[in-house]
């Protein structure tokens, strides 16, 4: 392990280098000096170029950092990304088609890079069966330099059953992130909000003939390192860049409670978004869909509208009652919306995400809630595909086909939608602009006839009316007092 400056690590990236990094939104696990670097050194000579950027959740602000930094014209050739939301300027270059862009399922991209750490023959799984990221319907290939790249999937049958087996990444760059290390590079995650993927990154490059970059707050002796908290063992890493002002997230400094730690939690009001109960329409909606929930349930609850439902259950004094999980690991504690979603104040357990996704993948979630940008008919919904932006799914498809039933939480409108409730009944005061229950969904990121075939429940909730999936496709259930059932709802979608 050698320890280097920010330039340096950057100066040892060579042009065509696959580099696959960790962290989330919100700047969790984000090694934002090591990105600045690499993307000053391209900014000043035109490289690296070239490259191929792997990450499983999304990482950056929206602005400039994480992902952001690699997003200039020829400095990556091909993104194979989870989500891609926090990085509009990479969006850019994808929908402008001067990029491959590959969108998969977050816990496919992790799992993915774990198989290859393990040196197994990529990752079989039925995660993203029957959706747009079968090879069948477009394997994740975003735009047209990626469907004329060629697939980074295929099917495969075992036992008379289909699977998906993604092809194996084998990064020559991994950048990790980690609080603290020691002498010998062992790497401690002690202090963040979160553990991500870390390992799984730095394995996939380490033992693939790749080096391992990490980036770090502080150094400390080895006797201060408890063997218990190293996330990264020091034989996976080759340089450590030391970053004293390292924030935690985006928010900056160093809360306690975010990493489960003891702490007065002062500042968490004041400094995180979202801790306080949502409002309007999203309120409307996150309180018909906490009726769902019941006593002893596991729960996830996804990016967006669901995020709210947690304050709703505290309000209720039922949080308590149920198991809660997000896909970057955490279990537990006081759910963190908006920009920092993913993490929490006081979280029960913080595991790696990978471990996170295997437990959704295996039908351990007795209930999801996630959010929808389109709905059809059949039940089909699109998250992974908005406009003319390439979005990704994040950990939607990896939820919401291993969950044991799952509620879609969305307004029956998007763009200007403005509402009211007054006396318990719910009046339109100005209607979307873009409507959201479509002939056809642009992109299948949820099959609803395969989970008719396993037999899910499948429940639509919006500010004004409620749906079931039922074996006659999408079925109306229930309209909110006030509403005018043909004006409102039949009226106004396809």
């Amino acid at each position: 392990m050698n320890e280097v400056s920010p330039s340096a690590a950057a100066q040892s990236i060579r042009d065509g280098d696959t580099i696959a990094i960790t962290g989330n939104g919100g700047g969790m696990l984000e090694a934002d000096e090591i990105f600045a670097a690499i993307e000053e050194r391209f900014l000043a000579t035109g490289h690296p170029r070239d490259l191929v950027l792997v990450h499983a959740l999304g990482v950056g602000d929206g602005k400039v950092r994480g992902v952001n930094r690699f997003a200039h014209e020829g400095m990556v050739r091909r993104v194979i990304g989870g989500h891609w939301s926090w990085s509009p300027r990479m969006q850019k270059l994808a929908s402008d088609n001067l990029i491959e862009a590959f969108t998969l399922p977050s816990g496919v991209v992790s799992l993915l890079l774990r198989e290859a750490g393990a040196h197994r023959p990529g990752l079989v799984t039925r995660v993203g069966l029957n959706t747009v990221y079968d090879p069948r319907f477009g394997g994740g290939a975003a735009n047209e330099a990626a469907r004329a790249a060629g697939p980074v999937s295929e099917i495969v049958t075992l036992g008379g059953e289909d699977y998906i087996r993604y092809l194996p990444i084998r990064p020559d760059i991994a950048i990790v992130r980690g609080t603290y290390c020691d002498e010998q590079g062992n790497i401690s995650c002690a202090e963040e909000a979160g553990d991500l993927d870390a390992n799984a990154v730095a394995l996939s490059a380490k033992n693939t003939g790749g080096r391992v970059l990490a980036q770090v707050r502080e150094k400390r002796e080895s006797r201060e390192c408890l063997a218990r908290l190293v996330q990264i063992p020091g034989v996976l890493v080759d340089q450590i860049v030391i970053a004293p002002n390292q924030p935690q997230t985006h928010a900056g400094g160093y809360e306690p409670g975010l990493a489960g730690l003891p702490g007065s939690g002062k500042a968490l009001g004041a400094t995180f978004e979202g801790l306080s109960l949502p409002r309007g329409a999203r309120a409307i909606i996150a309180r018909r869909a906490a009726n769902e929930i019941h006593a002893g349930q596991s729960v996830n609850f996804g990016y967006g509208i669901p995020g709210g439902i947690a304050a709703i259950l505290a309000e209720q004094a039922r949080l308590d009652e149920i198991w809660l999980t997000v896909e970057q690991g955490i279990h537990n504690g006081q759910l963190i919306d908006g920009a920092l979603f993913g993490a929490a104040a006081f979280p029960s357990a913080i595991m790696r995400s990978t471990d996170q996704f295997d437990y959704y993948s295996g039908g351990g979630v007795d209930i999801a809630f996630l959010g929808a940008g389109e709905i059809d008919a059949l039940g089909n919904v699109n998250v992974s595909r908005l406009g003319q932006d390439v979005v990704g799914p994040g950990g939607f498809v990896d939820i919401s086909q291993g969950a044991q039933a799952v509620v879609f939480c969305s307004t029956f409108e998007a763009s200007g939608l403005a509402v009211r409730c007054s006396g318990g009944r719910l009046a339109i005061e100005r209607d979307g602009r873009v409507p959201k229950f479509v002939e056809h969904v642009r992109e299948v990121t949820f099959s609803g006839p395969a989970a008719l075939r396993q037999e899910k429940p499948i429940t639509y909730v919006t500010e004004r009316a409620v749906f079931r999936l039922m074996p006659g496709g999408l079925t109306l259930v229930e309209i909110a007092p006030g509403i005018d059932l043909q004006r409102q709802v039949l009226d106004r979608m396809a």
